[in-house]
């Protein structure tokens, strides 16, 4: 070879969008690749990024395969640098049109390192080092560098995962996934959005249920609307006082998904208790009788895809309606930093629908969500009120059940809220929205 390396440039056409945007994949087809052609891999490092689109590298011993994708054009660029003679790139080109199931590939190779422009300079390399680096052979295994990425305009929250997907099925409303990431245990994920992690779950489960159970200590019947995972239930079914708790969850996959994976969240779906119902959560509330419920909680997603119903207020005065005379409704309302101008709005319907001082705002730290600060919503149709409750049961509720966030004192905590939080839900209005939110508004 009268070069150094050969350099291929590749765009691969009428490719499979779902495999572009699928990472797992594609790290697994760059790694076979070069596998393939004979090369000796030294690490992987690639990134997921939402909505779509993924990027990464191979290192070899011989130099490197790169790529990016754009899943809305089928389209993706691959990079295949191969130095000496023992890998044929062409080879690692030839399997990579064929794992993407590309239509059609352009490519144009490069030879670098021209022999006949160069001047060889013999040197000692032992002088140069003071110990040898173990080889890839000796080590026996590549190192993966896999990253999930859930990215929005001015933010993102990228997580390192195994590599190895658990779960990926796509069901009528959404696609559903479980990643084996590094630092939270399993994660869910719907649509590209994180739900909930292994290691950090308990957070919004916790603040979700016992923060209305144990202000609201009469309710005996509770309805939860979403929350599929099964940690709002979990939480609930501690009290035994709720004679009954039914959860309507329109997505069986996310059931399915967690029952496999996140076992400990998915725990109480087999209890005597428990009424589950697989329907949409929306025409349950619109058929639903007057004053069923002693408590209603809307563990919803973001307001997108299924989700984006449960955020109108024609909904939530279907669930007032189903309310009892003293009940009252929970929701996860968004980060006020995240998306302040859905965060001001749906506070100013709570407060149309239920009254001005009846509805009170709550937080709490939630490390994989946006921004890491979540909200709570806490709407009562009657008397009741979140900062009146018996500290003394909730200490010892909190000890005797092994809770990780939720006690006495995190209650009362949880509703003594920033500055700019009172700002917005006192104030509101586009100036103060936009001094707050990261995200840009569409108003």
């Amino acid at each position: 070879m009268n070069a150094l390396g050969r350099h291929i440039l590749v765009e691969f056409y009428d490719c499979s969008p779902d495999l572009m945007n699928d990472v797992v994949h594609i790290e697994n087809s760059m790694v076979v690749a070069a596998e393939t052609a004979g090369a000796t891999v030294i690490n992987s490092t690639f990134h997921h990024f939402s909505p779509y689109g993924v990027s990464g590298v191979v290192v070899i011993q011989e130099s490197h395969l790169a790529i990016h994708t754009w899943p809305e054009y089928g389209y993706a660029a691959v990079d295949l640098f191969t130095c000496g003679e023992t890998v044929d790139p062409w080879v690692s080109y030839t399997y990579l049109k064929e794992a993407f199931q590309a239509g059609h590939g352009s490519s144009m190779e490069l030879r670098r390192g021209q022999l006949s422009l160069l001047k060889r300079t013999d040197f000692n390399l032992e002088a140069l080092r003071n110990l040898p680096p173990k080889t890839v052979e000796a080590d026996g295994a590549i190192t993966r560098d896999v990253w999930f990425t859930e990215r929005d305009e001015n933010i993102a929250l990228s997580l390192k995962h195994s590599g190895n997907q658990l779960y990926k099925k796509d069901s009528p409303y959404q696609r559903v996934e479980v990643y084996e990431t590094l630092a939270y245990g399993n994660m869910l994920t719907l649509d590209g959005m994180v739900m909930c992690t292994q290691k950090d779950e308990y957070v919004y489960h916790e603040m979700i249920t016992h923060v209305p159970m144990f202000s609201h200590t009469k309710a005996k019947r509770a309805l939860v609307i979403g929350g599929g995972d099964g940690g709002t239930v979990r939480e609930l079914l501690r009290h035994e006082q709720l004679e009954e708790v039914t959860l309507v969850e329109i997505d069986e996959l996310v059931i399915e998904a967690c029952k496999l994976h996140l076992p400990e969240t998915a725990v109480a779906f087999g209890n005597p208790r428990l009424n589950l119902l697989i329907e949409d959560g929306i025409q349950y509330i619109n058929n639903c009788e007057d004053g069923r419920y002693d408590l209603i909680i809307v563990d919803s997603a973001d307001p997108v895809g299924p989700g984006e119903g449960l955020f109108t207020a024609e909904f939530y005065q279907q669930v007032h309606r189903c309310l009892t005379a003293d009940g009252v409704m929970i929701t996860q309302s968004e980060s006020p930093r995240f998306n302040s101008a859905v965060f001001v709005e749906i506070y100013d319907t709570y407060k149309k629908i239920f009254g001005q001082d009846k509805v009170h705002c709550y937080l709490a730290a939630i490390p994989t969500y946006p921004t890491g600060t979540w909200s709570f919503s806490y709407s009562s149709k009657g008397e009741s009120t979140p900062l009146r409750f018996d500290r003394e049961a909730a200490a010892k509720f909190s000890k005797e059940q092994g809770l990780k966030y939720y006690n006495e004192e995190i209650h009362r905590a949880a509703f003594a809220l920033p500055n700019f939080v009172k700002e917005l839900l006192q104030q509101g209005g586009q100036k103060t929205i936009e001094a707050y939110s990261v995200e840009s508004s569409d108003e």
